[in-house]
């Protein structure tokens, strides 16, 4: 019988021992489960997602001092694409440069005033031409302040029997402005200029 009690005795505290680790096992899952979940949770908070064309794009954080060379060629595309592409519309003429003029300083629109008084946009309306500009390379030097930077572009003139092509470089200096829904970058082309535009025709298309 005392034999039989050892035996009970010593099942109890086995099963005790053995319930006792299982509680151990499961409250260390559960502290772990808790702890990855806010984990993730803490995680998706930090994260911006950007809706473009229908899909959802990630964006991630940076300093403004990584992001310069991206923000600064995308300013500097944006500011020619919005000077140079030109449909033979005033109306339109005048919209593209206005909003270009937001991305650089007097000297934009000192070139800009000046091709408006030699008669350029009215031969554009007059004769029907479409100008369109393609961004080749911008070289950025972000070592020192102001930034300057060369772009080099291939213009194009589209008439109806010839194709004037051109090869456009151009040059000046970037600054740092407060970013506005009409300077989203923050940045602002000065001292701007060009410096080589030649000519090359081809007839027909």
């Amino acid at each position: 019988m005392f034999s039989q009690l050892k035996n009970i005795d010593t099942a109890f505290k086995h099963i005790r021992a053995f319930s006792l680790v299982l509680i151990l096992c499961c409250a260390a899952i559960s502290c772990f489960a808790i702890y990855q979940s806010f984990r993730a949770a803490d995680s998706a908070q930090n994260r911006i997602y950007i809706l473009s064309n229908g899909k959802a794009l990630e964006a991630l954080t940076a300093g403004r001092r990584e992001n310069i060379p991206v923000e600064a060629k995308d300013h500097i595309g944006t500011f020619h694409q919005l000077f140079f592409n030109l449909d033979p519309d005033d109306k339109l003429i005048t919209a593209n440069v206005s909003k270009a003029l937001y991305l650089a300083d007097h000297s934009a629109k000192a070139q800009y005033d000046d091709l408006r008084e030699s008669g350029y946009y009215a031969s554009l309306v007059s004769g029907n031409i479409s100008q369109e500009i393609t961004i080749d390379s911008v070289q950025l030097d972000i070592n020192q302040y102001p930034y300057h930077f060369r772009c080099y572009a291939t213009q194009r003139l589209i008439r109806a029997t010839a194709k004037t092509t051109r090869s456009l470089v151009t040059q000046g200096y970037l600054r740092n402005v407060a970013r506005s829904d009409n300077n989203p970058h923050g940045f602002l082309i000065q001292q701007w200029e060009t410096i080589l535009n030649s000519d090359q025709i081809k007839k027909g298309e």
